[in-house]
């Protein structure tokens, strides 16, 4: 499986990413997947090899490029609940950074990279993510509803939020079929409800499930979340959305 570190270039430096891609020749659907927040190290690595085996290049951008190369701050090989505050405390002063402002200028410049790549087909894209990668997704997605044919989102947070450019108040532009699949605690009843209005009234295609016996960050096997059923059952759901949605890629 091709993989490369590329650098891209944004309007704030040279965002370094990971990407993975077939190695049959050709050109394949893209897809630009938003990590949790650890960011980008082996686990998303590994999540962007498996998906370029099904064929796509999938482009995985360091979201804290502005404070350095990935890893930014050295990471555990696996992620316990005993040391997840600790790491979660040096990362939220990176994570506060990442303003909207920054996250659509960074999405402008990860698309327009994304889109011209040599082995990357024409055609719309799908945008994934994970923990606060959906919101970055859905975000995305709102800001080129002609370019993200698909939403996918797991273990989401900071979907809901009170703020005037909360991602469910960006709904009504987002042309592409979303599927989101939560832990039983990453939104309160309230919340959920207020997004499930927000897609049915916008007239989105989706799917919003509760993954059972889950807690926030379940697919990601180096932290102590990790769910196998739950991965499985997130493949079983991702898959057949990204074919049928960028079949014509």
């Amino acid at each position: 499986m091709p993989t490369k570190t590329v650098r891209i270039p944004t309007t704030d430096g040279q965002a370094d990413a990971f990407a993975a891609f077939p190695d049959r020749g050709g050109r394949h659907p893209g897809v630009l997947l938003y990590t949790d927040a650890f960011g980008l190290r082996p686990e998303l690595a590994e999540r962007a090899r498996e998906l370029a085996g099904h064929g796509y290049y999938v482009l995985v951008p360091n979201l804290y490029y502005r404070h350095g190369p990935a890893p930014v701050i050295e990471l555990p090989e696996h992620i316990g609940e005993e040391i997840r505050p600790a790491v979660i405390a040096r990362l939220m002063p990176l994570i506060e950074a990442h303003t909207t402002e920054r996250v659509l200028r960074d999405a402008d410049a990860y698309l327009r990279f994304l889109t011209t790549q040599p082995e990357v087909s024409a055609g719309p894209i799908a945008a994934i993510g994970y923990c606060m990668g959906p919101a970055l997704a859905m975000r995305t997605a709102a800001a080129h509803p002609d370019q993200v044919a698909v939403v996918a989102g797991f273990h989401p947070g900071f979907l809901v939020t009170d703020a005037p450019d909360s991602p469910h108040r960006l709904i009504p532009r987002i042309k592409a079929e979303v599927h989101l699949g939560l832990s039983e605690n990453d939104m309160s009843s309230e919340a959920l409800t207020e997004l499930h209005q927000a897609l049915d009234a916008a007239g989105v295609d989706y799917t919003c499930e509760i993954y059972p016996g889950t807690v926030h960050g379940f697919t990601m096997s180096d932290t102590d979340a990790f769910n196998p059923s739950a991965l499985q059952r997130h493949w079983d759901r991702l898959l057949p959305l990204l074919g049928r949605t960028l079949a014509d890629s």
